[in-house]
């Protein structure tokens, strides 16, 4: 194929770059330098000639302290409104498959349920209400588009940033956690398995998939992962997570302890499709790169 990938300048849109060369597919790199602001005004469709598939991975992305005065407006600008318009430009120049890689946190921040593509979505956020919205809006499509909708966990894997990389230097710097007691689960997604995801998206079955690792793992267990991996002792030690939640919220720090403390999974079912890499080789090659810095 000859696929179109937005965003391919970011974390995920280097590796997918990477990922749909081997598997053979031609690729046009879009950034912003070439399109301009994604929004509900940009041209495409000079960059839609002989295109067969759409990847569209650029977004704003989920900010934890937003400061902007109307921060839903700003994402429903990019997030929505630009894939709106996007989408719009690929069925006018007949692209037959669009994969929009969305969010998790379209579900929302914490579910004791294992999530599916069938659970109803509840977003808490800007980034993941917007998100939501780009999805109904490409659902509404889906006569004359073929779109397949993504929602992967927490990605990681080299080049990562974000409170994934936070944690990987904490641990590396010998900092105590207190979440021994946390006995919770998380699914996560190495980037490698998400590339690969994204891949299966070009020719899979149309609809919504939640992917995975399929290995759901507790934060105190992700933790021992990062340390081993960085050949450093665990640092963890017992501490009531409710006692925890509730200091975070009074330091209104809660996104952030409950995305340590609280349960998030998925099921990881696309058909026929099986995640490349484990969990253990994907923290071995995160903390591989981390240990080049």
């Amino acid at each position: 194929m000859k696929v179109l990938v937005t965003g391919a300048s970011g974390f995920v849109g280097q590796a997918l770059l990477t990922r749909l060369e081997l598997a053979g597919h031609g690729v046009s790199a879009i950034t912003r330098s070439e399109i301009g602001d994604i929004d509900g005004k940009a041209d495409w469709r000079p960059h839609l000639a002989d295109i067969d598939a759409i990847v569209h991975l650029a977004a704003r992305v989920h900010v934890m302290q937003d400061t902007a005065d109307a921060p839903l407006s700003l994402y429903r600008t990019v997030n929505t409104e630009g894939t709106i318009r996007l989408a719009e430009a690929a069925r006018e120049m007949k692209v037959h498959r669009f994969v929009f890689v969305s969010s998790i946190k379209v579900n929302g921040d914490r579910s004791d349920r294992h999530l599916t593509a069938q659970d109803p979505a509840a977003p808490q956020d800007p980034y993941a209400i917007s998100k939501w919205e780009a999805e109904q809006a490409l659902a509404g499509m889906s006569s004359d588009l073929d779109v397949v909708t993504l929602r992967p966990p927490l990605v990681y894997g080299p080049h990562v940033k974000g409170n994934f990389r936070r944690l990987i230097q904490i641990i590396d710097k010998g900092i105590p956690l207190p979440l021994a007691r946390v006995c919770n689960r998380r699914s996560f997604i190495n980037l490698a398995n998400l590339t690969d995801a994204i891949c299966w998206g070009l020719t899979g079955p149309t609809g919504l998939y939640l992917p995975s690792d399929k290995d759901d793992k507790s934060t105190p267990d992700l933790i021992r992962a990062i340390a081993r991996a960085l050949g450093k002792p665990q640092r963890l030690f017992p501490f009531p997570p409710t006692v925890l939640a509730f200091t975070a919220k009074m330091l209104r720090q809660s996104d952030a302890i409950d995305r340590l403390i609280g349960t998030l999974t998925v099921d990881g079912a696309l058909p026929d499709w099986t995640p490349p890499q484990s969990f253990e080789t994907g923290i071995s090659q995160t903390i591989d790169w981390y240990s080049t810095l």
